[in-house]
């Protein structure tokens, strides 16, 4: 039986969630379509471009995003903290980049209002406000929305483009994080469209590699980055620490070149003529976080897909405590996702 969105989705338990949409049918509807001939790769710039804004606007941080010809992955941060550290300013500012604001907020903003009971009936839709810039579900309503009506327009056509509502897996623990950030990153690499992360386009691993080379002095750039990034192509993504002195408070708990040795390894053991094969130099975050090396290299090539569709991810006794705050003795994948921990 499918469970609410709000039942899934709880921030005592995890602030970090996985989310997957696929196109109806799962149809090309945002790549080459060989069937039809129609190419609608430029529809990735539109989910890239509205992943920006949005980003803008939630208190919803972006960790890894990659977007493909009939679907996307997300790993997504809610930043609950700091929509409650919000005036009712910085809401109403927001939530006008979205929406047209009532004349009742507009005329209490402006100091119009008259009388006591409509002051608070103003600040009730503030509040309400409040909740919604930090909830996963009007996020990906945006986002789904906006770029379902931009399809059907270009198209001239109506009715569905996403097969459905998004599925959201909850990520309970840093490694969790970590094996479905990489997961992600490595999609195109998976689909055997590219064979290296720099040529990965639409991907957030491309993002932070161009990023670091921008980084460097110019003697030391690499010019490897195929697909040229511009501004509204930068999604602002959850930073990775640079030391291990960072302390960041809104920094993934990874040093920026560990993830970056980590997808390039297990990139290298998903390519073509080397699927199953496990280097020697295995990257030592792997160990600190005790994940098994061989099941996390199958689930990168997805012969493992259990590990991506259940209703999360983690340590036993992580999905424990996530069972009884669902109140349920069982979820789908319980005994499988332990594989992964070693």
């Amino acid at each position: 039986m499918t469970r609410a969105r709000s039942e899934l989705v709880d921030l005592s338990v995890t602030s970090y969630y996985h989310c997957i949409n696929r196109c109806v049918r799962r149809a090309f509807l945002c790549g080459s379509d060989r069937l039809t001939g129609k190419n609608y790769e430029h529809r990735k710039t539109w989910v890239v471009e509205r992943l920006t804004e949005l980003t803008s606007v939630f208190a919803i941080e972006v960790c890894a995003y990659a977007v493909m010809s009939n679907h996307y992955h997300l790993v997504l941060r809610v930043n609950k903290d700091t929509a409650e550290d919000w005036s009712e300013q910085d809401i109403i500012e927001r939530w006008q980049q979205l929406f047209k604001l009532p004349l009742l907020v507009e005329r209490y903003v402006t100091g119009k209002t008259t009388s006591a009971a409509e002051n608070e009936v103003a600040q009730s839709i503030i509040q309400t406000w409040r909740s919604r810039l930090m909830d996963l579900s009007w996020y990906m309503r945006m986002l789904n929305e906006h770029l379902a009506r931009k399809a059907n327009a270009e198209d001239n056509c109506k009715g569905r483009f996403w097969e459905g509502r998004f599925k959201s897996q909850a990520l309970l623990d840093e490694a969790a994080v970590l094996t479905c950030m990489s997961y992600v990153d490595l999609n195109p690499i998976r689909a055997a469209i590219t064979d290296s992360l720099e040529k990965s386009d639409f991907t957030s691993i491309q993002q932070r590699i161009k990023q670091w080379e921008d980084a460097q002095p110019s003697g030391k750039k690499n010019k490897s980055v195929t697909r040229d990034i511009s501004m509204n192509d930068k999604v602002p993504l959850a930073s990775l620490i640079n030391s291990s002195h960072d302390t960041h408070v809104h920094s993934l708990g990874y040093l920026e070149r560990d993830y970056f040795e980590l997808v390039d390894w297990a990139g290298r053991s998903i390519c073509a003529g080397k699927r199953g094969y496990i280097p020697d130099n295995v990257p030592p975050i792997l160990n600190r976080l005790g994940l098994n090396v061989e099941i996390f290299v199958q689930h990168m090539q997805g012969k493992r897909p259990h590990l991506s569709i259940t209703q999360a991810l983690g340590r036993l006794e992580k999905l424990q405590a996530y069972a009884n705050q669902l109140g349920v003795k069982f979820i789908k994948g319980f005994k499988q996702t332990q594989v992964i921990y070693q």
